[in-house]
């Protein structure tokens, strides 16, 4: 792709993907490519057609050889996208959760220096149910965010948006490499945003849940549930200097620059 350059940034976006054929081109699709320089797909072993859609329609695909888990894949996502030179990184569901439009204004507030982070939430609008979003899944975020705001003293909307927008410095920064490869990712990478006092944006963003939709069981759900508590727990004696842990120091692994 061309130098597109918004506000003189380079702008990757970065697609982790598992078994997405079914959505993927439709995702792309709709890609601003007027702003977007590069796409990345990195896939976690899927079992369908996924890899080779991507690369037909001329992606930068990353595969692995063993199925890593969602937060491993992310990993892969953002050190291929730094490897590019990225200025600013959009991660985006292949599953067309959520609508790739908003890639341009979420990456112009970290562009115009306002942000370092910004979050797609389903949560702002009020249409989260309308979208489809399944009832249990809605009242765990809520309590979840209500928890977590109070645990860490924040007032997010939610904190389990997967439609996230990050700065090159918070990449390089964040000690990412310290985080679980699975679900929890998501809620780690945010709180240590938070605890390293990044500026951190909510854009109202309607989601669509379909069949195809990316989601996880009601088991592993709980899983993410208990590691989203222990990860705001943790950053909360941290904070109060009871605990020193690696996902909160600075001097945890981190991408090279």
């Amino acid at each position: 792709m061309g130098e597109n350059l918004l506000n003189g940034k380079r702008i990757v976006v970065v697609m982790p993907a598992y078994n997405a054929e079914k959505t993927l081109r439709k995702t792309y699709d709709e890609i601003p490519r007027d702003i977007v320089d590069e796409i990345i797909l990195t896939d976690d072993k899927s079992k369908d057609n996924t890899v080779e859609i991507a690369k037909r329609l001329g992606l930068k695909v990353f595969v692995h050889d063993k199925n890593i888990g969602y937060g491993g894949n992310q990993k892969t996502c953002y050190s291929q996208a730094l490897k590019l030179g990225a200025d600013v990184v959009v991660m985006l569901h292949p599953d067309y959760q959520y609508p790739p439009k908003l890639i341009t204004p979420m990456a112009a507030l970290i562009t115009s220096d306002i942000f370092d982070v910004v979050l797609g939430s389903r949560i702002l609008g009020g249409k989260a149910l309308e979208g489809g979003m399944p009832i249990y899944k809605y009242i765990a975020n809520r309590i979840l965010t209500l928890v977590e705001n109070n645990m860490i003293s924040q007032k997010l909307s939610e904190y389990h948006t997967g439609y996230r927008a990050f700065s090159k410095k918070v990449l390089l920064n964040l000690p990412i490499l310290e985080n679980s490869d699975d679900f929890v990712f998501d809620n780690q990478m945010l709180l240590q945003a938070l605890y390293f006092g990044y500026r951190v944006a909510e854009i109202t963003c309607p989601s669509v849940y379909t069949k195809e939709s990316s989601s996880i069981n009601f088991s592993r759900s709980v899983v993410y549930g208990l590691g989203v508590l222990s990860t705001a727990w943790k950053y909360m004696l941290q904070k109060h200097s009871f605990l020193k842990l690696p996902i909160f120091d600075s001097n945890g692994r981190k991408f090279a620059a």
